[in-house]
Formats: C-alpha cells, structure tokens, sequence
C-alpha cells in the first residue's frame, strides 16, 4: 500500500519495490588468467598504450574473484535484499562457444548460492561488455555469428543457474557496446566506423532476440528475461526546428534503435533513411525483426545524466575543429563533439552542478524518462538498473568515508524515481551503482562510484557513509525527508 507523501514526510515505495546494488564482472573480479577463463576485448583493449587512464587494467580490479565470500557478507551486513551482477562470457566459454569452463561455471554456481543463502536475490547478466576475444577475431559484433554464439552462450547459463535465477538481463547497455566500441573506439574493441556501429547495433539487438529464447527454451519459463539500456534524455540546444530535429534524430539513435524492434518489431522508418548514406542496412535479414521482438518481463533503465543535442556547428565555426573526439565526460567538454554514430548532431556543454565525471546533475532529466518510457512503452514494467555518481571521497584519519555529495545525489535521484512513479510510471525497483569502486573502464581507477571504498593498493574494504545511509533508506522503504 501507498503511504502518500508530505512536504516535510519521508516519500514511501510502493510495496514489495525492489532494492539491490549492482556490479560488473570485468570492473570487479580480477583472476583474469585464472581456472580457464578466456581472454576478453578488455583484456586486450587495455593493454594498448593510451586506451586507458594510467595504463589501469582489470587484471586485480576488487579482487572479487578471490574475495566473493567477504563481499556477500558485507552486502548481507547492509542488509541489502538484491544483486545485479554480469557473468564473464570468457570464463564460461573462454573461445566464445564450443567447449564450457567447468571452473567458470562454477564460480557463478558458489555465487547464486552464497546470495541465495544470504537471502539476497541475484539479477544475473549475461554481457556486460566483455566479449570474447576469439569472437572479435571473427568480427565481433559486426557479424551475425557473434548473435548465435550469444544464443548458445545464453542457453549454457540457463542450464546451469536457471533453476535459482527469477531474472536474466541478455545485455548491459548495447548502445555503448555498438557506439563507443566500433563507432568512437573510446570502448573495447576500438574501433572507428559508423558503418560498422549499425551493424553491430543490429547484431546486439539480434543475440537478445536469439539469447532471450534459448533462455525459455533451457530454463523451461521459469526464468524471467530483461534486457537493460542506457536510455538517453534528450534536450534539443534551442527551441529551433533544425536542433530539435538533431534532439530528435540522436533520440532515434540511442534510444529508439534498440526500444523499437525489441517491443515493436521494426526499426524507425526515419532512423534508416537519416543513415542510408552511412549503410544499406542490408545485414538486417528478413526474419531478424521477428526474432527480436519478445516479450520482456522486465526493462532495466540505467541513467546518470541528460543530454543536450543540437546540429553541428556550421563549417568554419571554431567549435567545428572538436575533431569527432568523444570522451566519456561529456559535462566537462568546451565545444560541442560529435554524438558517436552520426554526422548529423552534436553534444553540447550544459551548466553544473557536475559529478567528478564532469556529468550534470538534473534528477528531474530522470522523471522525465522514466514518464516517458511508460508512455510510449506501458506494456513493460521497469527497473532502474543503474544509477550513482562518481565522487573521490576516500577515508579520513579516522577511517571513515564521509560522502555527503553522494548521499545528496542518491536522494534527489530517488526522489526523482519516486515523483515518476506518483506520475504513473511502472517503475518496480532500483539497483543502486555501484556496490564497489571498481574499474571504471577506459577511466581506468580514476573514478569511485562505490558505496563501499576499495584500497586498490591493500584491497580493503570500507563502506562509506553512503552505505549505511542507503542501508537506512532499504530497510525504511521510503526516502528520508
């Protein structure tokens, strides 16, 4: 039942809302040579000079791997009732398919059990971005193949943890995997090509389609499906028709490209007409779309900050020297940069305040994406299944971590989470990023979205006060006036 919010009372969860914290298994475990895991795209990525801050590799990470044990009981200690996690695909099938790592398979066995045991719920992931090296070498996500080796990768996991798994997410963001990996190069595997950024979006979209049903097949209906996006929300620079138009094409481009063919079976008519010049799309065969589209029981939402969208400057304009660039910080950039992908809109700077990833901060951005991903989708419940800041508090001399900063963002955050949901959002829960600071991909340790510190040097652990502070909102069900 709802218990209806005051100005001065705390904002009350609808029953029965889910509450977890969430990790990645290439930013957090470590062991990356070890028990038969194979190599992945970031094992590779990172070992190329410049791809990452200070040369940071997730070869130790949080050392996870070794301590999953003391990890669990400190979640369990906060009290924490859910885990969204990532399954490496090199540690169960190190050369992408064919035979399984019983090593691999074990590890993520001991893990459903030991959060089970902890009376903790597992959300497990299937592909938070660490490919398999050996289906990179064969095209990656440019190829159909890739899709098909997912389906069988999926269908091994299923047969394996299905039996205690209520939910699978088939992928983590395919946006950053197809535009940051094969468009921008800022992400594994680093490759440049708009082209081949299409194509990998439809292949993703496809290995969900394909994953999703192996998954019913295997687990008999008794594991739910989900796929989780990093949905942009898009404000157009100016009220003028030609930046609303880019706001509307970069909303085509990061959002609709994987919301349309999934829950609708097609991909926008204006989407392939913006990028005929850019592809054929002639790798989208005719029974793909069919394959695609699926029920899902569940839309994960991950969101940290809005965008602001406009045409590119005119030629000659000095901020059209930005050279394509695009780094992951975009609340820090000076001129306006490419969106990864397209040659017909891009990012603009917007006003703080900032995390220390240079990200806005607007919780309202948040309602309004969660309002309008139920408007236009109402059919599928949601779950904010990323959102967090990343703020470099670390222990004062005596040892505590005071992250107010943080605490501030998760409580406008959820608040903003809240407000969607008196909007009439179906949002079901929220799975805060992240429960370690951890590898924060091409940013290397330069970043701590935690809200228990790791010492990189020492591996200890510390929660922060943030920790307890959520522990607090958990158990309480409702956000604290």
């Amino acid at each position: 039942m709802w218990c209806m919010s005051t100005a001065t009372g705390p904002l009350a969860f609808p029953e029965g809302f889910a509450w977890g914290t969430a990790t990645a298994a290439y930013q957090i475990e470590g062991g990356v040579g070890e028990d038969g895991r194979g190599t992945s795209i970031w094992d590779t990525f990172c070992r190329v000079d410049g791809n990452v801050r200070n040369g940071d590799t997730g070869d130790v990470a949080c050392d996870h791997y070794h301590r999953v044990e003391d990890d669990l009981d400190l979640m369990a200690s906060l009290g924490l009732p859910a885990y969204r996690f990532s399954i490496a695909w090199p540690r169960v099938l190190p050369d992408g398919s064919g035979a399984v790592n019983p090593g691999g398979v074990g590890f993520y066995d001991r893990l459903v059990d030991g959060l089970l045991a902890r009376g903790i719920s597992p959300l497990a992931t299937l592909y938070h971005w660490d490919l398999p090296q050996a289906c990179e070498d064969a095209g990656g996500w440019a190829t159909r193949d890739t899709a098909s080796q997912f389906a069988e990768y999926a269908g091994v996991v299923a047969e394996a943890l299905g039996d205690r798994l209520p939910l699978i997410t088939t992928l983590n963001e395919p946006w950053c995997s197809a535009f940051l990996g094969y468009a921008s190069g800022v992400h594994a595997p680093g490759v440049r090509d708009n082209a081949t950024a299409l194509a990998a979006a439809h292949h993703l979209n496809l290995a969900h389609g394909l994953a999703a049903q192996a998954i019913r097949t295997t687990a008999s209906g008794r594991t739910g499906i989900s796929l989780t996006l990093n949905l942009a929300q898009v404000y157009p620079l100016t009220d003028g028709p030609v930046d609303r138009a880019a706001a509307e094409h970069v909303d085509r481009l990061a959002n609709r490209i994987f919301l349309d063919p999934v829950l609708r079976g097609y991909y926008p008519d204006a989407l392939l007409d913006e990028t005929r010049h850019i592809t054929d799309w002639s790798f989208v065969h005719d029974e793909d779309l069919a394959a695609i589209r699926g029920p899902l029981d569940m839309l994960g939402v991950n969101f940290y900050t809005p965008s602001t969208v406009g045409a590119p400057p005119p030629e000659g304009d000095e901020a059209s020297t930005a050279t394509g660039r695009w780094t992951s910080d975009p609340g820090a950039r000076e001129l306006p940069v490419p969106w990864p992908g397209t040659d017909r809109a891009c990012s603009y700077p917007q006003p703080g305040p900032y995390t220390d990833m240079g990200w806005r901060i607007l919780p309202q951005a948040f309602t309004d994406l969660l309002v309008r991903v139920h408007r236009d989708y109402p059919e599928v419940p949601i779950t904010v299944t990323e959102n967090g800041c990343a703020y470099a508090d670390g222990p004062d001399d005596d040892g505590r971590v005071r992250d107010d900063r943080r605490i501030g963002y998760l409580h406008s955050h959820l608040a903003a989470v809240h407000a969607a949901i008196q909007a009439g959002a179906d949002v079901r829960g929220y799975y805060l990023w992240s429960f370690l600071d951890n590898f924060e991909w091409a940013l290397g340790y330069s970043k701590r979205f935690g809200i228990v510190h790791v010492d990189y040097d020492t591996l200890v652990r510390t929660p922060k006060d943030s920790a307890q502070w959520y522990a607090d909102v958990v158990a309480a069900n409702a956000l604290p006036s």
